[in-house]
């Protein structure tokens, strides 16, 4: 059998992150913690995009837009819905998240969903870094898996 390794090697990679603008802290910390890891696993600042958005609704339509310009080994979603009092949380959560996998299956390049949704304030700030990084990783592993396939 052979098994395919996980490869976290960005040299030469091109990233397109989108950021969601609502949130804002939460979104800087997102990104701050995305593009120090970028750097780490390789990827040269200027082989990064990043275009922002009003909110995580927004995202799937400029993620798809990037992913269609074939200008991107992968994508990243950045962003925080955080639970209020009424049902447009769950509306934004779950659409956002149907959004940026419809963009993967439809289009064929990965793209590693870091937008947040939490019940509050605090949740958000102390998943931010945690989750800028992964997301850095994801889409990193992601394009090279499809490489080597």
């Amino acid at each position: 059998m052979k098994e395919i390794k996980p490869d976290f090697d960005g040299k030469n990679m091109r990233i397109g992150i989108v950021l969601s603008r609502f949130n804002k802290e939460v979104g800087d910390g997102l990104l701050s913690a995305c593009v120090n890891e970028l750097r780490k696993l390789g990827v040269a600042d200027e082989n990064v995009v990043l275009a922002t958005v009003p909110g995580a609704l927004e995202s799937p339509f400029i993620l798809k837009k990037m992913a269609t310009s074939e200008k991107f080994d992968a994508l990243i979603a950045l962003g925080a819905v955080i639970r209020g009092d009424t049902y447009h949380f769950e509306v934004v959560s779950n659409e956002s998240a149907r959004g940026i996998s419809d963009v993967q299956r439809e289009t064929g390049v990965p793209v590693a969903n870091a937008i947040l949704t939490t019940d509050n304030d605090d949740q958000a700030l102390v998943r931010m870094a945690v989750k800028g990084a992964e997301a850095a990783s994801v889409a990193i592993e992601m394009a090279n898996l499809l490489k080597s396939l």
